[in-house]
């Protein structure tokens, strides 16, 4: 009989003792790396936590790095409003100033500084991050706007905003310098001022007049074109009766012009002196007073009205709102009444309305707006067919959202929009829209840039398309929706940002426009009215950059992105918070408490020597021994 050694390796004992030094690798591994494990296996039931804490946290590391790109681009943007606001201040400050000493070029010092800061402008408008325009809109790898040199001076192929102004000039002027107005003497005692032609955009328009003159009569102004008459009816009139004129420019501003008559010797600047000769001949006061207005009214033409000029083609040249003209109708008053703002809609009776006239039922839709003609106790987007051409144009304002009303002169409607591209007005009753104006639909308004419509511009009547031949200010994306639309991120699971900017906003083309027009500017230094056209352009200029009520300001884009700061800011603080927690998971799931595992190591250790020491005593067993 024989007793078999022990088998170390397949022995209870030294299975044991493998799996103490498995346990004593795992720990020693676990103490050097302090996670539980180096593959998902190991790491027990609460990895599945860990894996998806893991995943969020790589989401949180991805929108802080969006967090950090769209904070860089947004205090690009920052910087760059708030350098618009330093040269509006600049420029504003600059036309205040009453000093209009005129340099060489026949500009002043202001318009000087202003040329040089519309250059800087252009260049802030350019700012980039990286590859991407900042004031571009979606159109990121696009220059916002063209070269200042460009915009100014033109190209070879396309014109600049100094032709277009000169042009505009030329055609408010007229041939004659009175601002398209045609001055006349029908009979020794009588003055007649009429526009040169009906629905003309050009020149001074006349709005009013009154009178204190004894025994005179005024007619108009009336007809179309508008034209007034003063007739003294072979009367003096006394010493400090007056007569008043009010004319509307093409900026949308009015003027007036006083003439008193008078008995001193010399006449008195603004007034006309009455005939003092023996007998008294009212012929010569009649033609006193002729050569007093006439000499108002060019005064006025080289003054104000080219300041004016020069402000309407800034917007004809920069901005993107426009208007539609209808052609001149009268209405069935009489063939020489032209239609008003009080003429009615209804073509029924003698009354002054339009014929053929809208009736219950007929539509006119506006930019997709329908209004609707009911027979009376209009609401909402209604009219009642006895209801005004004026009640017309309010209604089509509201939808439009103009910010200059639609007018009614001379018997020529004039529909104004902010965006020209969108204007589209259309009817059931065509007959009734061909009655005040609109012959043919739907109606749409000339897209800017806008030219003069013929040469010479002295006689032209009407503003043109001119993108063909114009430079082209603005590069950018233009719609649709917002501006801040045009860049997004998201900066969180649920949270998104708007960030984007245009140089074309109202607030930046605005400023854009008035500094371009004061800057670009220039007259005669010698010229009889040059002090008074750049005193009359310095305050529009000021008042341009003044800011206005319900008008868009830089500082409003700028709270825009300032919130979209703080949304971010919002978003980092909470993704934070987050972080720390996921990473509590995270680390629960994963990580091997030190003191836990050397107390563990120490515990296999001291099994591991005393399993060494019983298997070294059974290495050592004989069968004398066992026996």
């Amino acid at each position: 009989m024989s007793i078999s050694s022990i088998n170390y390796s397949s022995s209870i004992l030294g299975s044991q003792i493998r799996n103490i030094n498995q346990q004593l690798t795992d720990l020693s591994t676990q103490l050097s790396t302090g996670k539980l494990s180096q593959n998902y296996s190991g790491m027990g039931t609460n990895e599945g936590f860990a894996i998806a804490g893991r995943a969020q946290l790589s989401n949180i590391a991805a929108y802080t790095d969006t967090i950090t790109n769209v904070n860089v681009s947004i205090n690009l943007a920052n910087t760059a409003l708030q350098s618009l606001t330093k040269i509006r201040s600049t420029v504003q400050t600059g036309a205040a100033n009453t000093a209009q000493d005129l340099n060489v070029n026949g500009q002043t010092i202001a318009q000087n500084t202003a040329a040089a800061q519309f250059g800087s402008m252009v260049g802030v408008l350019n700012t980039q991050t990286g590859n991407r325009y900042l004031f571009s809109g979606t159109a990121i790898s696009t220059q916002s706007v063209a070269d200042a040199g460009d915009i100014i001076n033109g190209t070879t192929t396309q014109a600049g905003f100094k032709t277009v102004m000169a042009e505009r000039q030329a055609a408010d002027l007229g041939a004659n310098g009175m601002g398209r107005l045609v001055q006349t003497q029908p009979t020794p005692s009588s003055i007649q001022v009429s526009e040169d032609a009906a629905g003309s955009p050009f020149g001074l328009k006349l709005k009013a007049v009154s009178s204190t003159l004894t025994g005179a009569t005024i007619t108009g102004p009336s007809g179309s074109p508008v034209s007034f008459s003063v007739d003294l009816n072979g009367v003096n009139p006394n010493n400090g009766d007056k007569l008043s004129v009010q004319f509307t420019l093409p900026d949308g501003s009015t003027e007036q012009i006083d003439l008193t008559a008078s008995t001193a010797t010399p006449t008195p600047l603004g007034s006309f002196a009455i005939d003092a000769s023996t007998p008294v001949n009212p012929t010569n006061t009649a033609n006193n007073l002729n050569t007093a207005l006439n000499t108002a009214i060019t005064k006025l033409a080289g003054t104000s009205l080219v300041a004016a000029s020069a402000v309407t083609a800034g917007d004809n040249f920069f901005n993107t709102a426009s208007s539609a003209i209808g052609a001149p109708k009268t209405s069935q008053a009489g063939p020489t009444v032209p239609i008003s703002g009080a003429t009615a809609l209804s073509g029924a009776g003698p009354t002054d309305s339009i014929s053929p006239g809208f009736v219950a039922g007929d539509t006119i839709t506006v930019n997709g707006t329908t209004l609707t003609f009911v027979a009376s106790g209009a609401t909402g987007n209604q009219l009642n067919v006895g209801d005004s051409i004026q009640n017309l144009l309010g209604k089509i304002d509201q939808i439009t959202g103009t910010s200059k009303p639609s007018t009614v002169h001379g018997g020529s409607i004039t529909i104004n929009t902010d965006d020209a591209a969108s204007l589209n007005i259309t009817s059931s009753n065509t007959g009734a829209l061909g009655s005040v104006g609109f012959a043919s639909t739907p109606v749409t308004a000339t897209q800017p840039p806008l030219r003069v419509g013929s040469s010479p511009a002295s006689s032209a009547t009407t503003l043109v398309n001119g993108s063909a031949t114009t430079v082209e200010w603005y590069l950018g994306n233009d719609g649709p929706g917002s501006a801040r639309s045009t860049a997004m991120a998201r900066v969180d699971d649920s949270v998104t940002v708007q960030y984007g900017a245009q140089a074309n906003e109202d607030a930046i083309r605005r400023q854009l426009q008035a500094i371009a027009v004061f800057g670009t500017f220039s007259t005669s230094p010698t010229g009889q009215y040059s002090g008074g056209q750049v005193a009359a352009l310095s305050l529009r200029t000021t008042q341009a950059l003044t800011q206005q009520p319900g008008q868009q300001r830089i500082e409003d884009i700028q709270t825009d992105i300032a919130m979209a700061q703080n949304t971010m800011k919002d978003a980092s603080t909470r993704q934070t918070q987050a972080k720390a927690q996921l990473q509590t998971i995270i680390d629960q799931a994963e990580s091997a408490p030190p003191d836990q595992v050397a107390s563990q190591l120490l515990a296999l250790q001291n099994a591991l020597q005393a399993s060494y020491q019983v298997t070294s005593n059974l290495a050592q067993l004989s069968l004398v021994k066992f026996l």
